[in-house]
């Protein structure tokens, strides 16, 4: 198979690339080489086409003979100020667009997207006594007295976490999360209007050996070994209770190739969406100690500080992606966070 990858020599690009390579696909590799993914160093890798998505009609013919494309590329993190919503429109909305469109031009009609779990915003919550609600976003005046949790809108009292399907209400909460919306949307026009097919790949916290390290757009576990590198305790926020899933970068590689394979044989006109999750909860706290003692490092600190924006709990059902794809994470968070510990990182 001939797979196009775009940001092929970014953090998860490059093990889905060694994924594809390994097993005889011919790869054409593309990336904009941005700092903010790569480094303020960024230089061109080797067999790596330096080319802008957004500008996709100057490499076209790129995509002669393509089966298929596994579109990676992107402005990635939260969203650390307003001031990145340009970067995040840009990067993510128009050079999906503007893919889509040269790939329909080009008669390529398959495509597997990285989208993310923050596409959910606030996860799946029920109260005990009065069923399953939607949570408000969460007060400033809430979080600034401690009080961290979602509420029953009946009753006040705590609502428990369950796991969210792909059916979920999206419900973006960052630019970064806008952004993943609008490109699974821009996605799924294009299927219908092209008689093409996609799956769109919802990854939830990924980590591993090549996470870039010391930016604002790096993973909360880059995060935390970043300041244990550097002799400082993890610093948590809210009470360290906020439950994630985290999944390493070969399980989010795997899935890719799964996915890359399913999509050619979807009917036209079709789009699906799958949780790319371990399966396997864990709270924001544990994954800091599980670093540090991995690293015999400091004891983390949760500082009850929080972001505005942030979600409580997001964890995802693994079933979909499981019964559909065949797919299913082999490396859980207590084996694969402390490995991290002393995993290369980038930049």
């Amino acid at each position: 198979m001939k797979v196009m990858l775009t940001g092929s020599a970014g953090f998860i690009g490059c093990e889905i690339d060694e994924q594809l390579t390994a097993r005889g696909d011919e790869v054409v590799r593309v990336d904009a080489l941005i700092p903010e993914a790569h480094g303020p160093q960024a230089r061109p890798e080797q067999h790596v086409h330096r080319v802008d998505v957004r500008d996709a009609t100057q490499w076209a013919e790129l995509l002669d003979d393509v089966d298929a494309v596994c579109h990676q590329a992107a402005m990635v993190g939260a969203g650390v100020a307003v001031g990145d919503l340009p970067l995040y429109a840009a990067h993510n909305n128009l050079g999906t667009a503007a893919l889509l469109g040269v790939m329909h031009d080009r008669g390529v009609d398959a495509l597997v997207l990285a989208s993310s779990m923050v596409v959910y915003g606030e996860g799946r919550y029920a109260c005990a006594e009065h069923g399953e609600q939607r949570p408000q976003a969460r007060t400033r005046e809430a979080l600034e007295s401690g009080d961290f949790e979602n509420h029953c809108a009946v009753c006040g009292e705590f609502m428990a976490w369950q796991l969210v399907p792909e059916d979920a209400r999206l419900d973006p909460r960052s630019s970064y999360a806008a952004s993943k919306v609008a490109q699974e949307h821009y996605t799924l026009t294009w299927a219908r209007q092209a008689g093409a097919r996609a799956i769109g790949l919802r990854y939830h916290n990924v980590y591993g050996p090549g996470m870039p390290r010391d930016t604002p757009y790096s993973g909360v576990a880059a995060i935390f070994r970043s300041s244990l590198e550097h002799g400082r305790p993890p610093q948590v926020f809210e009470d360290g209770g906020q439950m994630r899933d985290f999944v390493h970068v070969d399980d989010v590689a795997r899935a890719n190739v799964l996915a890359i394979d399913a999509v050619a044989d979807r009917p036209a006109e079709s789009w699906a969406a799958y949780n790319v999750c371990s399966g396997t909860p864990v709270p924001i706290l544990r994954i800091a100690e599980l670093l540090s003692e991995a690293s015999g490092g400091p004891a983390p600190e949760v500082t009850g500080g929080f972001r505005p924006g942030d979600v409580r709990h997001v964890v995802a059902s693994p079933e979909a992606a499981a019964e559909e794809l065949g797919f299913k994470a082999e490396i859980s968070p207590e084996d694969g966070i402390p490995r991290f510990a002393t995993a290369p990182l980038r930049g």
